[in-house]
């Protein structure tokens, strides 16, 4: 017999917090300002503190329910059900994180064979006390593990503190959940393959460690007979940098080829789509540098799903997800004809552009001794003391200019930390750029009164787009709209 529970305003408001956080962004500011509200906190307290008193919180009501015997979701309907639900997953999801990042640290060391989950059963029997049915509870247990390996890499992968940094993680998790996390748990969990990914950005900002923490946090359902997930998150991203290869060589490491295809073709060989996991992340790095061909047999991917190996009329299905990146102007290369119209706008479902290092640093100055701890830590495994930590940073105040650019990023920055270890010294790179000259010639004018208000804009937007590659990007950095934007760089 379903029933109308009676909650309290007070309790109804407290659940309504709740389950608000439960469907936040984790790297967002909302998840922030509802922890501090539910936890009665001041905004100064420290994260973790907040959160275990937020937990304490939620454990204590959800206490007092069971004691007055309203915990049975099958007894409850409307939307005091859907309350109740949202509060009872974000209490068993938080007490069962520990031993979710716990699984995650054993199946790093484990590799491609799927470790057996030791508290499967006690979760899984806790989300059914709580009137969940068996199916759905298997379920839900593999989305909360595809919740916490999301949040594991997002954060272990993406290390900074700057606005821009935050905004990232945000974009990252929303590319994996979407803006709202109740659709993705209703109909979308099994169709975010369908969700194409383009990365841009500049060389060494970090698109291939966004696109590892998207590949290893994808859906993989739960067998609870073998009680271990059907695949290891580990063996389900794989990256290729597509500029490495010739066309017919780079055809053939993509979708196989059948013996005798070509000259050399004396096996038949498996490509990277054939070999890809079911629940599968295939990242193409360097989208930008292939040719018009490949680019239509990737739009077939994309579109219908399906390729051929070279030399066979055999039709494959491709049941995983593209994440594809690029440091060149994508604008740019469809206005010359070297890419694809079609193919873009199958590739970008969503587009991200990360941020360069010199925008994070100016940002938050302190950006620069998380990178720095973060690279030292892991060039000796934990080990740099304290004192040589502040050795490499008076190394580069010293050596480099104020505002230095780090044209190569954060990879520059590893590169830098290691020239330090070797020699004691880094000088930086020395060399001029397009958009370096530009910008020189740009400030000479400005200074000499030549440049009109039009003449400026026309500069300033020229030089973002060649810098990020997009309209969209350099329209929410001016805060203009995307059509005066194009009018403007068309001019330059």
């Amino acid at each position: 017999m379903k029933i109308k529970t009676t909650l309290t305003k007070a309790n109804r408001d407290f659940f309504q917090r709740v389950a608000a956080a439960a469907f936040a962004n984790p790297f967002g500011e909302r998840r922030d300002e509802l922890d501090v509200i539910i936890a009665g906190v001041t905004t100064d307290t420290p994260a973790l503190q907040t959160l275990d008193a937020v937990l304490a919180k939620v454990a204590d009501s959800i206490e007092q329910l069971s004691r007055s015997g309203r915990v049975d979701l099958r007894s409850i309907e409307g939307e005091e059900r859907a309350l109740l639900r949202g509060v009872f997953l974000f209490h068993i999801f938080h007490r069962y994180q520990d031993q979710f990042d716990r699984l995650i640290q054993e199946q790093i060391k484990g590799g491609d064979t799927p470790c057996r989950v030791l508290f499967a059963r006690e979760m899984l029997a806790e989300l059914s006390g709580f009137g969940l049915g068996s199916s759905e509870a298997v379920q839900i247990f593999a989305q909360f593990y595809q919740l916490r390996r999301a949040f594991y890499f997002i954060r272990s992968g993406l290390v900074g503190s700057s606005p821009a940094m935050r905004t990232l993680r945000m974009h990252l998790w929303n590319s994996l959940f979407t803006h709202d996390i109740r659709w993705f748990e209703s109909r979308l969990w099994d169709r975010m393959e369908d969700f194409s990914l383009l990365l841009l950005g500049e060389t060494g900002t970090g698109k291939g460690a966004a696109a590892a923490a998207i590949g290893r946090s994808g859906f993989i359902p739960f067998d609870p007979v073998k009680n271990c997930f059907t695949e290891s998150f580990t063996r389900n991203f794989t990256a290729i940098n597509l500029s490495q290869y010739s066309e017919g060589v780079l055809e053939s490491e993509l979708f196989g080829h059948r013996k005798g295809a070509f000259t050399g073709a004396v096996d038949n060989f498996e490509g990277l789509f054939s070999r890809s996991a079911t629940h599968g992340v295939i990242f193409l790095d360097e989208i930008g540098d292939i040719s018009l061909p490949v680019q239509l047999k990737l739009l077939q991917v994309l579109q219908e799903r399906t390729f051929s190996p070279v030399g066979s009329h055999e039709v494959r299905r491709f049941n995983g997800r593209i994440v594809a990146a690029t440091n060149r102007p994508i604008d740019q290369l469809i206005s010359e004809g070297k890419f694809r119209d079609d193919f873009y706008y199958r590739l970008c479902s969503d587009v991200i552009t990360l941020p360069p290092l010199r925008e994070r640093l100016k940002e938050s100055p302190d950006e620069m001794n998380l990178l720095l701890d973060n690279i030292l830590d892991k060039l000796t495994k934990g080990r740099t003391s304290q004192r040589e930590r502040q050795l490499i940073r008076k190394v580069l105040e010293h050596d480099l200019e104020t505002g230095y650019a780090w044209p190569g990023n954060v990879r520059e920055l590893e590169q830098a930390v290691k020239r330090i270890v070797i020699t004691g010294h880094y000088c930086g790179v020395k060399r001029g750029g397009e958009s370096s000259d530009a910008a020189a010639a740009l400030a000479v004018e400005m200074r000499e009164g030549k440049v009109d208000a039009e003449g400026l804009l026309v500069a300033y937007c020229t030089m973002l787009h060649k810098q990020f590659g997009t309209y969209e990007e350099v329209a929410r950095r001016t805060n203009l709209d995307r059509r005066t934007v194009k009018k403007y760089i068309s001019q330059g």
